[in-house]
């Protein structure tokens, strides 16, 4: 089965870092872009990141720029997301999923019937 699994989430304080994990199998990482979707309860899900897996390079949402990774790892079929001084509004299930190679016009505009791909999400908690 072709299939993303999330790993990496948690407690952390305000101000802390956690770096989130996405591991594809059965199909080949390299070949799509990579999103990741933070689902906020009561709000709809937001693109965090699109990393492209082309010379497009990497969206951002605003309220991320900065704080916020998103990088291939050594492992070809692995996808991170590094989040540096979290916050509170940083909050919810992040998801991974895939884009088409060579877009992320679905995944900038958080439009989700766009993605190829889903993980079933990890849950990050960023309190005191």
């Amino acid at each position: 089965q072709e299939q993303l699994v999330e790993s990496g989430g948690g407690l952390v304080q305000p101000g802390g870092s956690l770096t989130l994990s996405c591991v594809a199998s059965g199909f080949n990482l390299d070949d799509y872009t990579v999103a990741w979707f933070r689902q906020v309860p009561g709000k709809g899900r937001e693109a965090v990141s699109c990393m492209n897996n082309d010379d497009g390079g990497t969206f951002y949402t605003d309220s991320v720029k900065g704080r916020f990774t998103a990088s291939r790892g050594t492992a070809k079929n692995t996808a991170y997301l590094q989040m540096n001084n979290l916050q509170p509004e940083d909050t919810g299930e992040y998801v991974c999923a895939t884009e088409g190679g060579g877009s992320s016009f679905y995944c900038r505009n958080s439009l989700t019937h766009g993605m190829r791909h889903w993980g079933k999400g990890i849950s990050v908690t960023v309190s005191w």
